[in-house]
């Protein structure tokens, strides 16, 4: 049966369509207003059939169909442009209070949930940093999933943290997932590693330990400031030595490193005297206000109050600061752990996971930049192992067979069992309701609300609004289970003390994972309301793979 279909939209140089592809997907197309992350994706992705150069502001939804010859696809993935939210720009308050710059770019995750409402896909992933939950008082983060779930979705934000994901570097990011809200189920918890690097060094299943800065670049052969070359011979000796240190966990499953190889990209960008000087003065693991500290002169001419970071020795046996954009700029904060020079373009590729054999046939300062901003393609190919997981789960499990107890009968059953949270709520005495009572309305939650995510719950806002959907069966019992209700999360107000009570509950144990993400629950009530979803479900299950 076919693979499933992925839409990379503003796909940079391609580190979610790698991922996506090395978990099983079919890209379709990807897309970028960029000229050089275009030139790079099309050098490392010649089997993708369109590869745009398109502005998609401009680009419509109806091309793109035109051109791959389908109006369906199973999931759009994507980064609109992050810098518009960057807390580094917060700190002069240009991304929060009165002197907020309008930035066009914190616009553009309309033009993805443009794609998203006319293909209509059963997923799609935004990526994005995370001052996108504080800029401008979280007006985007509220309005991103607000949008999303008028167009049909149910939404949740989580965090990822990539070196929780075999990534070697402390990078975290937002993302933002939207579900089909017609496909029962939840996706949900954390991501998982990629089975690829779910190993420890000694070969037993799972990610024990972090991916180390050496663990990725320690087999590279060594370089002074100014050093190296586009096209250069890799070291066996040091490979071998890698691999005994290390396994093949990172260098062979991830890197696909191989001692025959030409290596790419492993350019040491130079350096003045005044700077080299300065490297010196670090020790491994530090920045200069630490060695300030203890007594040390720098030579840089900066406020040291403000630039206390601005030299960093990266320590080889620990994770890498996040590798960003700004690396095009200096390379300063990323000072190599044993050598006195910054990474080269190569070396932050492998910390984002990229393997060896992607090239980057462009500037140098370009090479930094499309590094810095690509999404890792070990996080990518995480979330597409969780997409595949979750519509499995809730399409290729039908017909459902609705065994996990209590489940209501009816909307008019499930208002009952719920109007004692609600009460409870209201009194503050909702961690005195009995277990069994209180899953009873726990699920009788999702049974009336399957457009709700329990993960969104806990980032509800501060926006209310009072319009809603009119439900008579449950406006006459309860009218507040349907507004006011968050706009950031989509939650009722009442319910929210429901849902905090829950993720205690889930806790300590009381309720399990089945219980706290209650998909049969939520698939009951969707048949309830709408009978024919089976035979759609079913149709839906004949699509995906086997």
């Amino acid at each position: 049966m076919k693979r499933l279909t992925c839409i990379d939209l503003f796909c940079g140089c391609g580190g979610f369509t790698l991922g996506m592809e090395r978990a099983g997907f079919s890209t379709l197309a990807a897309a970028d207003s960029n000229l050089e992350a275009i030139t790079v994706f099309r050098k490392n992705f010649p089997s993708v059939p369109h590869i745009l150069h398109e502005d998609l502001t401009l680009f419509s939804p109806t091309e793109m169909a035109h051109l791959i010859g389908a109006q369906e696809v199973d999931v759009i993935v994507g980064g609109p442009p992050c810098q518009g939210f960057s807390t580094v720009r917060q700190r002069d308050g240009s991304n929060s209070g009165p002197r907020m710059v309008q930035d066009e770019r914190r616009h553009l995750y309309r033009e993805f949930l443009r794609y998203v409402g006319f293909f209509q896909p059963k997923v799609f992933v935004m990526e994005n940093v995370l001052g996108i939950k504080s800029a401008a008082g979280g007006t985007f983060f509220t309005k991103v999933q607000k949008e999303a779930r008028a167009k049909g979705y149910r939404v949740h934000g989580q965090v990822t943290r990539a070196a929780r994901l075999g990534v070697p570097q402390k990078r975290q990011r937002q993302l933002i997932i939207g579900t089909r809200s017609d496909i029962p189920g939840y996706f949900r918890g954390e991501l998982e590693p990629s089975p690829r690097i779910n190993v420890a060094p000694d070969g037993t299943r799972g990610l024990k330990d972090h991916v180390t800065l050496w663990e990725a670049i320690g087999d590279l052969p060594p370089l002074v400031a100014g050093a190296g070359s586009e096209d250069s011979e890799y070291d066996a000796e040091r490979f071998a030595k890698q691999f005994r240190l290390y396994g093949g966990r990172y260098l062979l499953d991830v890197l696909e490193a191989a001692p025959d190889n030409k290596l790419t990209a492993h350019v040491a960008r130079p350096h003045s005297d005044r700077d080299l000087r300065d490297f010196a003065k670090l020790r491994e693991g530090e920045h200069c206000a630490q060695a300030m500290k203890r007594g040390e002169e720098f030579e840089f001419p900066y406020d040291k109050k403000t630039f206390t970071d601005r030299y960093t020795r990266q320590h080889r046996n620990e994770t890498c600061s996040t590798i960003v954009a700004h690396l095009s700029k200096d390379g300063l904060m990323f000072i190599h752990p044993t050598q006195p020079r910054s990474l080269t373009a190569r070396e932050a590729a492998r910390v984002q996971s990229f393997p060896d054999w992607f090239q980057l046939p462009v500037a140098r300062t370009q090479q930094f930049r499309l590094i810095g901003n690509a999404v890792p393609p070990l996080v990518a190919e995480s979330v597409g192992w969780a997409i595949k997981s979750y519509l499995a789960s809730s399409i290729n499990s039908t017909p459902f067979r609705f065994d996990l107890e209590p489940l209501p009968a009816n909307q008019a059953e499930a208002v009952q069992w719920l109007l004692p949270l609600v009460h409870a709520a209201d009194h503050k005495t909702l961690h005195r309701i009995p277990s069994p009572e209180f899953k009873r309305g726990w699920h009788a939650v999702g049974f009336l609300h399957a457009g709700l995510h329990p993960d969104s719950a806990r980032e509800n806002g501060t926006e209310i609004s009072h319009q809603a959907e009119d439900i008579p069966e449950i406006r006459k019992a309860e009218p507040r289970l349907l507004a006011p209700y968050y706009v950031q999360s989509g939650w009722p107000v009442v319910l929210a003390p429901v849902a905090v009570e829950a993720w205690r509950r889930y806790e300590i144990g009381e309720l399990s994972d089945d219980q706290l993400y209650c998909s049969e629950a939520v698939a009951a009530g969707m048949c309830c309301r709408a009978p024919d979803l089976l035979d759609e479900v079913k149709r839906e299950r004949e699509k995906l793979p086997a």
